[in-house]
């Protein structure tokens, strides 16, 4: 006859360490089995709730939410590294403050808010007790602390059942909840690359490019090539679920490696300029993906321009992604004489010292892109220029855009060379999350855009990525700003973090990128 009490719905329910097997040690470390085993039995009971709500902010709600911890300021902090939920009280630090919190209350467990493992601060590890180990395994498996088994499909929430890896998904294991976000460590003064790096991997063509097997590493015979290592890099980040900080030493040594005249400056432990990477590396994947080296040549008036594939129709992937056209369009002021020449462009660039000092402005006056956009795009100016017909040295001189890119890039410049030594240009410039480029194309000047609502779509762009230079020219730092759908992401280096449109667009710019809305 059972001699045990009677158990009635108001009863606390008898909470126990798991029963010793042979060869299993009884408790995870001996830290843990003073927590459990030594004091009223209230607090082991309490330990082992307080360890199973854990396990619930975990795995019952939205992803983000174990990642949101606090900061000295008492602010919310995300972030899509690991953070750990305190054990003995209901703070949630990152992996820096955790010794910290610890030295201030004396609680040195935590648990690690992706998979929900036990940390021991200290024996500055996790550690594997079959207690809490039993717990965690039935919340992963069951979606309880019960050891009923539920169905396949109970284990997710509807909205989760919509997603097409739902279909061939397997496994009881927690899914991966941020494909494609991860910070790039910094292999010494590697910043300026790093950020132009993930602007490439939030890039949809690039990435579409590179995901669907545009570039063959198994088939290319390139020595250090550097569409390779970028192909490399792309399949990490979207094909592993891993959102620890990604190495870019294959990517670095293929610049290292080169015999290049032109990257041998990247291969020093100095601050290199994001821009200058970004041209290098936009040139290096369209010779290996599109053939053929870019050359200086002179065109019928002795200018002296860049030729590119694009213009016998270049289909390489940099080409598709990047490159537009310009058109400038010089106007004799005596005979109306008009010459138009129409070159490629991988970015526009715009010289804030220069348009400030057109319009008379200040260094803390607040400029526009759509500002900067219009003295270099819609308005004419007095250029040199001797006309072939009747010899009039007056001309004036327009610049418009005859084709935009899919992806535009616009860069801000802010160095400046002077007398030997460089600068920064601090000006603030406002830019949108939505730039309608029509008004800047040689397409605008001859139609109604109010009438043309189908030309003024296919000229709209979206703000998909913004790399900012913070501090002086010296010992600055490169961070940049990506969106996901519809969240944005701060990049610096290994460090990503949630961020929100406004935190963007205060940021003072230096190259922006936009994406062309129709490709939505």
């Amino acid at each position: 006859m059972d001699s045990s009490a009677p158990v009635t719905p108001a009863s606390p329910k008898l909470i126990k360490v798991k029963d010793p097997q042979p060869g299993v040690p009884l408790f995870g470390c001996e830290h843990l089995q003073l927590l459990l085993s030594s004091g009223p039995v209230d607090r082991m009971r309490s330990t082992i709730t307080h360890y199973k709500n854990c396990l619930r902010v975990i795995f019952d709600n939205t992803p983000i939410v174990p990642q949101t911890s606090k900061t000295a300021k008492n602010q919310p902090f995300t972030a899509l590294t690991p953070n750990y939920l305190c054990l003995q009280c209901t703070t949630t630090t990152t992996a820096q403050d955790r010794i910290t919190h610890g030295t201030e209350t004396l609680h040195r467990f935590y648990v690690e808010s992706r998979t929900g493992g036990l940390f021991c601060q200290m024996c500055d590890d996790f550690v594997w007790d079959p207690t809490l180990e039993e717990l965690r395994m039935r919340k992963i498996g069951t979606g309880s602390f019960s050891s009923r088994k539920r169905k396949h499909d109970e284990l997710f929430t509807e909205s989760a059942k919509e997603d097409p890896r739902f279909i061939s998904t397997n496994t009881t294991e927690a899914p991966c909840r941020a494909s494609g976000l991860r910070g790039i460590y910094n292999m010494g003064a590697t910043c300026y690359m790093n950020v132009i790096l993930q602007c490439f991997v939030h890039n949809p063509l690039l990435r579409n490019f590179y995901l669907g097997d545009g570039h063959q590493n198994s088939e290319c015979t390139i020595k250090n090539c550097m569409s390779c290592a970028m192909d490399d890099m792309f399949q990490d980040f979207y094909g592993q679920e891993i959102t620890t900080g990604y190495s870019a030493a294959n990517i670095l040594a293929s610049f290292w490696l080169s015999k290049r005249k032109a990257y041998e400056e990247l291969a020093s432990n100095k601050e290199q300029d994001a821009h200058e990477f970004f041209q290098f590396l936009t040139e290096e994947l369209h010779e290996i993906n599109g053939g053929g080296r870019l050359q200086d040549t002179e065109d019928s008036q002795g200018v002296k321009r860049i030729k590119t594939n694009n213009e016998s129709g270049c289909k390489c992937i940099v080409h598709q992604t990047f490159y537009g056209k310009s058109q400038s369009t010089v106007t004799c002021q005596n005979c109306g004489d008009i010459n138009v020449s129409v070159q490629p462009f991988l970015d526009l660039s715009l010289g804030l010292d220069s348009i400030s000092k057109k319009k008379h402005l200040q260094s803390t006056t607040t400029l526009s892109l759509q500002g900067c956009l219009d003295e270099e795009y819609a308005k004419t100016e007095r250029c040199e220029y001797t006309c072939h017909s009747c010899k009039t040295p007056e001309a004036k001189k327009s610049l418009s855009i005859k084709s935009l890119p899919n992806v535009l890039c616009i860069q801000l410049k802010r160095f400046k060379q002077h007398v030997g030594s460089a600068s920064k240009i601090d000006t603030k410039v406002s830019f949108p999350l939505k730039l309608e480029m029509l008004p800047y194309t040689n397409r605008a000047r001859n139609q109604d855009i109010r009438q043309n609502y189908e030309l003024a779509r296919s000229c709209t762009y979206d703000l998909q990525s913004v790399v900012v230079h913070v501090g002086n020219l010296e010992t600055g730092h490169y961070v940049s700003y990506s969106r996901v759908g519809n969240q944005w992401f701060k990049f610096n280096d290994h460090n990503v973090t949630l961020a929100t449109k406004s935190q963007v667009l205060n940021e003072q710019a230096f190259i922006l990128f936009y994406v062309i809305q129709s490709l939505a």
